[in-house]
């Protein structure tokens, strides 16, 4: 069982690196190592892993639906008004509708059938779709009119309506009639009548659930302070999200997945420095996650399945896409601010599948339901069509057709790199400058710029420089540079040539000839639009 985790880690990663490095997104490598390990291939994979690949599966999608939510925003999404509600309901339940019809043409299936496959397909994937739009919104793509926002809150919609919909129907098909319930006063109705009552009854009680759960984590890290540091703090959270996520499975009445998303979003109004907190840490949660999520997808894919139904079953996906879908799309934002541009986005950017066919899609035939191993297959394609292709056309379109604005960095992770110009001469400063830039890389994970510069040169002077660095900055990635020119000027070229974040330099400094260079500083503070530290020797 280590053996295979550890394949799966390491593979994982370095496959989805190298498909990074050849432009692809780094989900597809991932999932071509979890189909070179699953059993019908190398069949390196132990039982115990595949037998957990629904709890691990569980874990991961908590997590990025727990990013999701952390990166909600209000204003956008009230700005939108009913979009992303429809974007929850109609492009889902168009393409449903959609495969249907096409099943029952091609395959034969009847009604029943052909919509639980329609089900399974039209679900939206959040371990590609959540992943892209938070990229999105850290570059500002999209951002002024809540494209992200709205495709974020819809995906997790429609898939709470379509799960719904699939139990329905595959009891249905089970038990070979409509299920009765009894209410109060002897009175049966059929449970497809109560289906809208279902839907908004999980949907209320979801979004309640994660705002209770929500104040509960603020009470606990923020106001009693149970925790230490950041790291404590996202375990105690997602503990908590994936209890959400349990407590639903076992007592269906709400959304586990959208309790999730909305405890996220709802931490962001009660407690913002929290969220941003839980924000690096479920970033750094998702890491391992995604890994474990699109290999072990990758290794649930039944190849030997494809072969019958490859050309008709693209023949339903596109189908359901480009008819089904794009009706429910036209639907959904008809009336809106978005212009056609954007909306051609929603093809790339909102039809991914991944991880509900991967989940859902081998209980038909599980369940002895005919057609079932047509329905897997499909469901597999699915997978490996659209989610490489919908992750690599989001990043590819979206600059083109999603205009650029502002980044809100209370909303996303913006990713920095933080590198520190340490401006040294000869003097006693220099011990001063090395050791505050060391300890401020520390604390960033940070790199460092040494830079001495001379107008005469001295090489022992220089050498007792680099030895200093070599001690002071022993733990930490830098680059000694030593340069000629004049000192103010060339500072800042080279803190602008290397992008730095901040400039330490020390204030009453000795130049080797002896020259004061308060001067240098001063010019250095009044040219740079980086920001600079000084360190001031204080003896006389």
């Amino acid at each position: 069982m280590l053996l295979s985790i550890v394949l799966i880690l390491m593979m994982g990663f370095f496959a989805g690196q190298i498909a990074r490095r050849l432009g692809a997104p780094p989900l597809i490598g991932m999932i071509l190592v979890g189909i070179v390990l699953s059993p019908p291939v190398l069949n390196v994979i132990s039982p115990e892993v595949l037998g957990a690949a629904d709890e691990l599966r569980t874990v991961a999608v908590m997590i990025i639906l727990m990013k999701a939510g952390l990166g909600l925003d209000r204003e956008k999404l009230a700005q939108q008004g009913s979009v992303a509600l429809r974007l929850g309901f109609l492009p889902a339940m168009c393409e449903a509708i959609a495969i249907a019809i096409a099943a029952m043409v091609i395959f034969q299936f009847n009604l029943t059938t052909g919509l639980l496959l329609g089900c399974i397909i039209g679900a939206e994937s959040p371990a590609v779709i959540v992943p892209g739009m938070l990229r999105l919104k850290s570059l500002g793509l999209g951002v002024t009119k809540g494209i992200p926002d709205a495709i974020l809150t819809g995906s997790a919609l429609s898939d709470v309506l379509l799960l719904l919909v699939f139990s329905l129907l595959l009891n249905f098909l089970r038990d070979g009639g409509v299920e009765q319930i009894t209410l109060f006063g002897g009175f049966t109705v059929n449970t497809v009548y109560l289906l809208p009552f279902q839907v908004m009854l999980q949907v209320i009680l979801g979004v309640l659930f994660g705002y209770l759960a929500a104040r509960l984590l603020v009470l606990l890290l923020t106001k009693q302070n149970w925790t230490q540091n950041a790291v404590q703090d996202t375990v105690i959270a997602a503990g908590l999200a994936l209890f959400l996520v349990l407590i639903a499975n076992t007592l269906p009445y709400f959304s586990g997945y959208l309790a999730t998303m909305a405890m996220g979003f709802f931490l962001i109004e009660l407690d913002a420095p929290l969220a941003r907190r839980l924000r690096g840490g479920f970033d750094s949660l998702w890491v391992v996650a995604e890994i474990f999520l699109f290999v072990l997808l990758g290794a649930s894919i039944q190849l030997q399945t494809l072969e019958k139904v490859l050309l008709p079953g693209i023949l339903v996906l596109v189908i359901g896409l480009f008819i089904g879908r794009m009706i429910g799309w036209y639907l959904s934002t008809l009336g809106s601010n978005w212009n056609w541009h954007e909306r051609l986005f929603l093809l790339p950017g909102n039809s991914a599948k991944a991880t509900v066919q991967a989940a859902i899609g081998a209980i038909p035939l599980a369940q002895g339901i005919a057609g079932g191993e047509i329905i897997l297959a499909i469901a597999a394609l699915s997978i490996l069509i659209t989610a490489p292709l919908g992750a690599w056309s989001t990043g590819f379109f979206a600059p083109k057709l999603l205009t650029k604005g502002e980044v809100d960095p209370t909303k996303v992770t913006v990713a920095t790199r933080t590198i520190l110009l340490a401006a040294v001469d000869t003097s006693s400063l220099a011990t001063a400058v090395l050791t505050k830039v060391a300890d401020l890389a520390r604390r960033s994970h940070g790199e460092a710029i040494v830079l001495h510069v001379v107008n005469t040169s001295n090489l022992s002077d220089i050498q007792r420089l680099q030895e200093q660095a070599k001690q002071i900055l022993s733990d930490i990635r830098y680059e000694f540079l030593v340069v000629n020119g004049a000192v103010p000027e060339t500072i800042i070229h080279i803190a602008e040539t290397y992008q730095v974040t901040e400039i330490v330099m020390g204030k009453r400094g000795h130049q080797p000839l002896g020259i004061l260079i308060g001067s240098v500083s001063q010019a250095v503070l009044e040219m740079s639009s980086i920001p600079v530290i000084l360190l001031e020797n204080r003896k006389r």
